[in-house]
């Protein structure tokens, strides 16, 4: 689900010189800023997307059924080996949904990734729905490892 126009508009006005894009095409003079929100309903359950590319990092969030920004997590590549850091920065711990997720998706991409989560504890098959959907989102944007990202 893209904004449409009217939505489009609105954002621009509130936010002043940033600009939103309903589309998934970077807009021009926001430094590089790119910003995907969309929906979708997977078994009944509506899961809400979040997509902000920075210079060097993305910042996404996912909500299930509600606006609320959940916990958050910082994820990235460590040397020598690549291995994979994550830290909770906001709520949560080692053991939440976000966590894992934030953690794959710097595999996936091989960018640093700060991630909002706010998915149910005990809820398998919503992570793994939510975590599907964005990285399918992620690699259409042009994030999938492998990929010249700036």
């Amino acid at each position: 689900m893209a904004l449409d126009g009217s939505d489009v508009e609105e954002l621009n006005r509130s936010l002043g010189p940033g600009q939103v894009s309903g589309d998934t095409e970077p807009v021009d003079g926001a430094g590089g800023v790119q910003v995907t929100c969309f929906s979708e309903v997977v078994n009944e359950v509506t899961l809400h997307f979040q997509i902000i590319r920075l210079p060097k990092q993305i910042y996404a969030w996912v909500g299930c059924n509600s606006s609320k920004l959940g916990h958050l997590y910082a994820a990235a590549s460590t040397r020598p080996n690549n291995a994979v850091s994550v830290a909770s920065i906001l709520g949560g711990g080692s053991d939440n949904a976000g966590s894992g997720i934030a953690r794959r998706l710097v595999l996936k991409t091989g960018i640093n990734i700060v991630l909002a989560c706010n998915i149910p504890k005990n809820s398998p098959t919503i992570e793994a729905d939510a975590e599907r959907i964005l990285v399918k989102k992620l690699i259409d944007l042009g994030f999938g490892r492998g990929r010249n990202v700036k």
